[in-house]
């Protein structure tokens, strides 16, 4: 079949790969001019996949990538994948009501439009069904084929990734919901159906809730833990021998990335203006997470402050400014908001991270190192925020006068204090 995937990012990308794998001639399209060129010369910027696979499918004659909304035309599928990012507290959803508009342009009977991107229940049969009929002429059920399936890709997972997770699909009648079960059937292991997309767009909406609130837990019970005197990590531990009844979440510095700091509350937002009622329990997991990165300001202070120092005109080394581990995502990451913090407070910050290019939006004012011995000797603090594999801790560890280690990846010693 002829697939459009309309963003090119870490979830359009491995999916446009993996259809023009399978045999689908597929056209991937992305406004940012940029990333366009970048795949065009067969250079992937998604750790995910490997630029070979990208020029593969490129000299197998599989792919494409453009900006130009022309080359859309005569498509079987086209699945939406864009961005849909808070503003202040409130969807931003521009970007799938532009990319439905485009697509309703070439929208011809039979065909179908499938939207991946993460939001609200109703989204897929009340905003972007109505934009395709608009622009098109044609009724979604009757003419053309609807339907939403959730991403669940799991950045710098080994373990599981666009195949052999479990994907979710939909349809807004038996007849749509058959047509998407069959193309992602083509492209993962298992399928599993839902009624509707109003469920499927739930589920993401419960699946990253519960990580949010579940991560919440952990991060206020470390807080009152160290307060107590209690090593919450060995509790934690112990709680992760039980078998049944607990899965295991643990303390870190806050959350980041498309997902947590946003999904819930996208479901949140649905709550209180259908309902009028207030979900308090992505309310309270708000609360905490968002105020993570402070409370790592605070007990990197504390313990200066121990050491008879200030903040203002120390030198603090962060180790990791992505959201989260092996990934060069630095989008919500609390890294880049404790650098803020810090730098406000007079110290002056450098920062490693091997995998986040200057391209993300981080603090102008942080200094961008490389890990040496000169370096982490130099630092008055260290604070290891994302574990990354690549990161030589045992180089840290040794010449580090102090290391705050949020992640729990170094042995407690004299120099070094966990989170």
């Amino acid at each position: 079949m002829r697939v459009v995937i309309a963003g090119q990012g870490y979830v359009g990308l491995p999916l446009a790969v993996r259809a023009a794998q399978v045999g689908h001639d597929v056209v991937g399209y992305d406004t940012d001019a940029r990333r366009v060129k970048q795949l065009a010369a067969g250079e992937s910027y998604v750790e995910d996949i490997p630029s070979e696979q990208v020029r593969e499918i490129l000299d197998a004659g599989r792919y494409r990538a453009t900006a130009e909304p022309r080359e859309l035309g005569g498509f079987d599928i086209a699945v939406i994948t864009v961005p849909t990012p808070l503003r202040e507290g409130v969807p931003d959803l521009t970007y799938i009501e532009d990319c439905a508009r485009t697509l309703s342009r070439y929208l011809r009977p039979g065909a179908t439009v499938v939207l991946e991107s993460t939001t609200y229940p109703g989204t897929t049969e009340e905003l972007v069904g109505p934009i395709l009929e608009e622009g098109s002429g044609l009724a979604a059920g009757r003419d053309f084929h609807l339907g939403y399936s959730p991403e669940r890709i799991d950045p710098g997972n080994p373990t599981w990734n666009l195949v052999n997770t479990p994907k979710v699909v939909s349809g807004v009648d038996a007849a749509s919901l058959a047509v998407v079960d069959e193309f992602y059937g083509s492209l993962v292991d298992r399928t599993v159906p839902v009624t509707s997309p109003k469920e499927a767009e739930l589920v993401k909406l419960i699946e990253n809730t519960f990580r949010h609130v579940n991560i919440a837990l952990v991060n206020e019970v470390a807080m009152f833990a160290h307060d107590l005197g209690i090593d919450v990590w060995e509790a934690i531990d112990a709680c992760s021998t039980k078998p049944f009844g607990f899965m295991r979440f643990t303390p870190g510095p806050g959350v980041g990335g498309h997902c947590l700091p946003i999904d819930p509350s996208y479901l949140s937002w649905r709550v209180q203006r259908t309902l009028g009622q207030s979900f308090r329990f992505v309310e309270l997991a708000n609360d905490v997470n968002n105020h993570m990165p402070d409370y790592v300001v605070r007990r990197l202070t504390a313990a200066f402050n121990a050491r008879q120092r200030s903040v203002n005109g120390s030198r603090v080394l962060l180790l990791g400014l992505a959201y989260k581990k092996n990934t060069g995502d630095a989008r919500e990451s609390p890294s880049t908001r404790i650098a803020s913090l810090l730098l406000d407070l007079g110290a002056a910050v450098s920062a490693v991270d091997p995998h986040v290019d200057l391209s993300q939006r981080v603090d102008a004012r942080l200094v961008r190192v490389e890990l040496t011995a000169d370096t982490v000797a130099a630092a008055d603090a260290v604070v290891l925020l994302v574990d990354h594999d690549d990161l030589d801790l045992g180089l840290v560890r040794e010449h580090a006068k102090y290391i705050l280690d949020c992640r729990r990846s170094l042995e407690r010693a004299d120099n070094v204090e966990i989170l």
